[in-house]
Formats: C-alpha cells, sequence, structure tokens
C-alpha cells in the first residue's frame, strides 16, 4: 500500500494500532478445531490520516480475501438487525424509492434486496461473490449474480445503486466508488445510498473487536462525505445509524463536482479520539481479560455472536481458549463449526444448559435485549454481560 492515503492522497499518517497474526476471515469457521487454529493469518497496521480521518490497514494483502463457500455472515436471524433492514427498506420506499431499477454491489445473502424490491414494487440485481441461492427471484423481478460486480449493462440500466457493508472490505475505496459512479452513467441524476461501519464509534467508545482484517478501510462521516464528493456525486446527507455504529450516506451523480476540503475541526476531534484509543487499547484487552478470569471462577463462560466482534474478542482475550468455553450463535450455518485462530466451538442457544454456562457475553449493544430473552429461555440462571460494558 503506498504511503499516502488512499482517499486524499495525504502524506500526514500515523499508526495508532499494530496487532500480529490475526485470522483474515472473521466470518468464515471452520468444520474442525484443528483447521480453525489453522486459519489464515495477517497483520493490522492501522494508519490514521490527519488530512481526512481516514482509516486503513497498511499491512493489508488483497489477495489473500477469497470469499468463497465458506463464508458466512448472513445476520438477518437477529430480530434487532432484522428491524435495522426493515428501517433502512422503510427509509427508502417512503423517500420514492418505488418502482425503480436498483443495483446492490455487496447484495450477500439478498435479504435487503428482496426487501426493497417487494415493498417498494423496484426490480433489481444484486452481485456478491459470496451469494449462495436462486438466479431469481419474486417473479423474476429480482436476479442475482454470485461475483464481484466490475461495471457494465446493469449499472447503466439502474436509477439507484446501493452498497452496504462492501466499501470497509475494499483497500482503494476511490477506485471502488468510482465504479459506482460509472454505473450512474452520464445521462441524468442517479442516486446512490452507502453504509459502512462508523469509525468515530469505534474510536470513541474504545471498541477494541471492531477493528479486524476483512475491514481494510474505515471512514469517519467526513472521510466518506470527501470521499463520495471526489467521486463525482453531490451528498445530500450523512447520518449514523444502528445506535451509531453505522454510517448512512445518499448522494446523488453530478456531471461535475468540486470536493470540499474535509472540515479541520471534524478531523482533529476525530484524530484525538485515535490518539486516546491508540494509548489505551493494550489495557482495555488486558482489563478485559481479568473480567473474563474473574466471571470464569463462577462457572463456564460463553461469547454470544460468533460474527467478526466475537472472533476478534476471543483471538485478543482468549487465545488459548482458556477462559471462554464457547460461542454461540443463532445462525444454523455456523452452529457445529469453529472459530477462526482459536478454534473455540460455536454452538446453539439449546447448547448452553448442557454446558452449564453461567455467564453470557454480549459482542453488540443492539442486541443485548433479543439476547438476554434468549439466554433467560434456556436457563433463566445465566447472567448476561455487553462486552463494552465489562
Amino acid at each position: 500500500m503506498s504511503a499516502r492515503c488512499p482517499v486524499c492522497r495525504g502524506a500526514r499518517r500515523y499508526a495508532f494500532v499494530e496487532r500480529e497474526a490475526v485470522p483474515v476471515f472473521q466470518n468464515a469457521p471452520s468444520e474442525s478445531a484443528r483447521g480453525a487454529r489453522a486459519a489464515l493469518r495477517g497483520r493490522l497496521s492501522l494508519r490514521f490520516c490527519r488530512d481526512c480521518s481516514f482509516v486503513a490497514n497498511e499491512a493489508f494483502r488483497p489477495e489473500l480475501m477469497a470469499y468463497g463457500h465458506g463464508y458466512e455472515s448472513d445476520q438477518s436471524h437477529s430480530p434487532a438487525f432484522g428491524e435495522h433492514v426493515r428501517s433502512l427498506v422503510r427509509s427508502l420506499v417512503e423517500g420514492g424509492i418505488t418502482k425503480k431499477r436498483i443495483l446492490e454491489v455487496g447484495c450477500g445473502a439478498g435479504y435487503f434486496l428482496r426487501l426493497l424490491c417487494r415493498e417498494g414494487q423496484n426490480s433489481g440485481v444484486g452481485y456478491d461473490p459470496a451469494y449462495r441461492g436462486p438466479d431469481t427471484d419474486l417473479a423474476g423481478s429480482v436476479r442475482f449474480v454470485a461475483d464481484y460486480y466490475r461495471g457494465g449493462p446493469d449499472g447503466q440500466q439502474a436509477d439507484v445503486v446501493i452498497s452496504r457493508h462492501v466499501i470497509e472490505h475494499v483497500p482503494d475505496p476511490n477506485a471502488f466508488l468510482a465504479v459506482l459512479r460509472a454505473a450512474c452513467g452520464a445521462e441524468e441524476p442517479r442516486r446512490l445510498f452507502l453504509e459502512t461501519p462508523a469509525v468515530e464509534w469505534i474510536l470513541e467508545n474504545r471498541v477494541i473487536e471492531d477493528f479486524f482484517y476483512e475491514h481494510c478501510s474505515y471512514f469517519s462521516a467526513e472521510a466518506l462525505r470527501f470521499a463520495v464528493e471526489v467521486a463525482g456525486f453531490d451528498v445530500l446527507h450523512v447520518a449514523t445509524r444502528f445506535g451509531g455504529q453505522y454510517l448512512w450516506l445518499e448522494a446523488v451523480s453530478a456531471a461535475e463536482r468540486k470536493p470540499r476540503a474535509p472540515d479541520a475541526n471534524r478531523v482533529r476531534r476525530c484524530e484525538e479520539a485515535a490518539r486516546r484509543y491508540g494509548s489505551e487499547v493494550d489495557r482495555r484487552v488486558t482489563d478485559l481479560r481479568r473480567r473474563l478470569e474473574a466471571l470464569r471462577t463462577g462457572g463456564p463462560v460463553c461469547v454470544w455472536g460468533a460474527g467478526a466482534k466475537g472472533v476478534t474478542l476471543v483471538n485478543l482475550a482468549d487465545p488459548d481458549g482458556d477462559l471462554v468455553t464457547c460461542l454461540v450463535d443463532i445462525n444454523p450455518k455456523k452452529q457445529g463449526r469453529f472459530v477462526p485462530g482459536t478454534g473455540h466451538a460455536i454452538v446453539g442457544p439449546e447448547a448452553l444448559p448442557k454446558i452449564g454456562v453461567r455467564h453470557v457475553i454480549v459482542m453488540n449493544p443492539n442486541y443485548a435485549g433479543e439476547v438476554m430473552a434468549a439466554a433467560k429461555q434456556v436457563d433463566p440462571a445465566i447472567g448476561v454481560h455487553v462486552c463494552d460494558e465489562l
């Protein structure tokens, strides 16, 4: 990766997080504990840009990222996440995204695109190399392509371009946004919607488990706005969603656009948060491990959520598997498999009483209510703790 910022080309960058031998894929559980412990690993060297507040993993190697059949990141089993997706769809439909042609770049399992097309009487095509399912749905109004979107006729025919939780996986976000801009064409304004993690939320809340290898590009609201304007869009608004964890951007394609320079005050505030984070992150990991040790004295401890957050947590705080007994996940495709890096077993909620779990660690505060209800249903004596509050 170049020494210059991938977004603004600035040279005033510094590393504030360094981690060695982290699993390359957090959402690719293995069929065996041995295979999980032998998972492909990489390095994190997170650099903050003092000119635009973009954060990038300087050590990222894109050639390692081969998304295949073992990749499983479907979150639609969670009621809280399902409501988040439905709220996005409602806002789009109420905002006029009806009877439109949709292009979704990075459609995952297709849940969002299906819902948007059904609720708004839209048609659409979704691209994702990890997609597994029927090629068409909703009487042919929705089509799926199990591949990367590289431009072409589908984009030229779209009225609306949407990409959710993709740009953070891309080492050259400017090139990615240029592809999305080309998909909008030059004849008339087209609408663009992006969703990506908010790096301010991670930094300000000292969330140690939200930096991991699959995400190589992290945006502040200001960095995302600037990058999208550089690509040739008018940004209408940037808001936070999902309890402040995600950025949601709306823009329209523009014939000519001179981007506004990043706001220096906003960049400085983000930089201050990054410096605090860098100075405290090692202590935070140590404190978390001590807290897990204390909980473990009262019986087996389980982490609820075998997604990127849970996988990152156990790799940081319990790499040898002596504090956390297992991870639990409501996605049946993850159950019976093992966590990359550490080899922790992944089980369903019904297994907790048999294991004798006494404490459950919730990885995302947005899921605390549903996890508490589910845990108490299988065993009322289980204690539920939110990770970021430990």
